[in-house]
């Protein structure tokens, strides 16, 4: 038997149609204030309307780059002047994943996120149209795939790591799924979402 949207904080995650109606109720419309230290910086968290679940579409950067070299994240990247964060999150999945800005839907902002590398990011989440193909830049990305977004919104896969640096002790969001990990500013963005919807 399905199970209904809302019996318990889990179900939102399962059912596309819940999921981006807590969204747009919960998420902010306006893109969030960036830290004028740090590089501006914006990235889609792209939600695909798959069935029977919901996935979360993320890249896989190559190791020839000279930044976050064989990572996981999101489609994004540096602000061009004069470019708003909404703007920013569709041209750089555009350039890095194919992806048209039309097969996009926006459901709101995740509050801005500084980066040990010195960005503040912008995290706008939407809902990808099932029919999207993606079609990486080799240049920028490795791989593109997906992952059911109930595995990442599921609390008991989220875990803490700490790594000594030059400055002291730091501690990030780590989540696994098929060998694939999961970790620093894209996990804690995950993590962030899973706060703003539960």
């Amino acid at each position: 038997m399905k199970e209904q949207a809302g019996s318990n904080p889990m179900s939102i995650f399962h059912d596309m149609h819940a999921f981006a109606a807590r969204a747009r109720a919960r998420l902010s419309a306006d893109a969030p204030r960036l830290d004028g230290g740090l590089r501006p910086a914006a990235v889609l968290v792209p939600v695909i309307d798959r069935h029977p679940v919901p996935t979360v579409l993320l890249t896989m950067r190559p190791l020839s780059m000279p930044h976050h070299a064989g990572q996981v994240s999101f489609p994004g990247g540096v602000m061009e002047r004069g470019e708003t964060p909404m703007r920013a999150a569709l041209r750089e999945a555009r350039e890095e994943t194919g992806l048209a800005p039309e097969m996009a839907d926006p459901l709101g902002f995740l509050p801005a996120r500084p980066t040990g590398t010195g960005f503040c990011v912008a995290p706008l989440v939407a809902r990808i149209d099932p029919s999207f193909a993606p079609i990486p830049c080799p240049r920028e990305v490795e791989e593109v795939f997906e992952i059911p977004l109930p595995d990442l919104m599921n609390p008991d896969g989220h875990a803490r790591e700490y790594i000594h640096t030059r400055d002291g002790m730091r501690v990030y969001w780590v989540m696994r799924h098929d060998g694939r990990r999961v970790w620093g500013a894209t996990a804690a963005m995950l993590r962030a979402l899973w706060e703003r919807l539960s």
